[in-house]
């Protein structure tokens, strides 16, 4: 169901007919779509498991198993997935061969707590959030102790191997997402559950952080922009969409919390979303934001 919250959404609705592409998962997460071969891959944390699901066809299959207990997906300029792992508490990166290369597992030594979710800035740069699910049980992960002793927001140069923190005032940092034009950073701090906006320095640094907007329903977790600025946010009843100003101006309601969202589709139009045990897609007459590859 779609509700309408402010004007400003009417241009933003799609057609009311939610579908559900899969159904089977323990907590899916992480959706990032490939154009390439038009494909979803999705998480399923607890399963340890990645899965695959084939637009021209409908199918689903294994994509990874085991999968490092991995969250948080997403694509870089290259079409090469980038993917936050739970279990092996490190950010990684698969090649067009297949094979994985570690672009962060620790920062002064120190191994992170359970990278959750990440965005790829157009200079390659990989800004990542690190609470601490993944270690807080077996459930998602391995249980273990911080070795960081706090739960952070950090940039890496894969080109340098350099890894910083960017933020540390969050109590459990989650989904992250750039402006069209990449100079704020919005930061989703799920525990206390709010989006906050940073501006992004020429030095790859953050200032600012002012809250931009609370969720009245649940708990935020993932976010996604389209290509008017507006931001898309996973919540319990469903996904919220604000004006770039803050404002709720509408929600599509799913019968299942929402975890993870990501625009897809041949036109970039048909937004997927991952709830709890399944996977679902809706049409927008909106666009997601402009891929990585054509905002360089």
């Amino acid at each position: 169901m779609i509700e309408m919250l402010d004007p400003r959404f009417k241009d933003c609705r799609g057609d009311d007919q939610v579908e559900r592409l899969y159904q089977g998962c323990r907590w899916a997460e992480g959706p990032v779509y490939f154009p390439a071969h038009r494909s979803l891959v999705w998480s399923d944390i607890p399963n340890d498991r990645m899965l695959r699901w084939d637009e021209a066809t409908g199918g689903v299959g294994p994509f990874r198993q085991p999968a490092g207990y991995t969250n948080g997906n997403t694509l870089d300029a290259e079409g090469r997935l980038v993917s936050c792992e739970h279990g092996n508490r490190r950010v990684t990166r698969t090649e067009h061969d297949g094979s994985i290369t570690v672009i962060a597992d620790r920062h002064q030594g120190k191994r992170f707590n359970s990278p959750n979710d990440a965005v790829v800035r157009s200079d390659g740069s990989i800004w990542f959030t690190d609470p601490s699910y993944g270690i807080d049980s077996d459930y998602e992960g391995h249980r273990a102790e911080s070795e960081i002793g706090g739960c952070h927001v950090y940039r890496a140069d894969p080109a340098t191997g350099e890894v910083r923190i960017v933020a540390d005032d969050f109590v459990r940092p989650n989904g992250l997402a750039f402006s069209l034009d990449e100079r704020l950073l919005y930061i989703v701090d799920t525990r206390v559950n709010h989006i906050r906006a940073f501006e992004v320095t020429p030095q790859g640094t953050l200032t600012g952080g002012d809250v931009l907007a609370e969720c009245s329903k649940g708990v935020f977790d993932g976010i996604r922009l389209d290509d008017a600025g507006r931001i898309w946010a996973a919540a319990g009843d469903g996904v919220h969409c604000f004006d770039p100003d803050g404002t709720l101006i509408g929600k599509i309601h799913f019968p299942e919390t929402v975890s993870n969202l990501v625009f897809g589709g041949p036109k970039g139009n048909r937004l997927f979303v991952t709830a709890t045990t399944s996977v679902y897609s809706i049409m927008l007459t909106v666009n997601g934001a402009p891929r990585l590859i054509d905002r360089r």
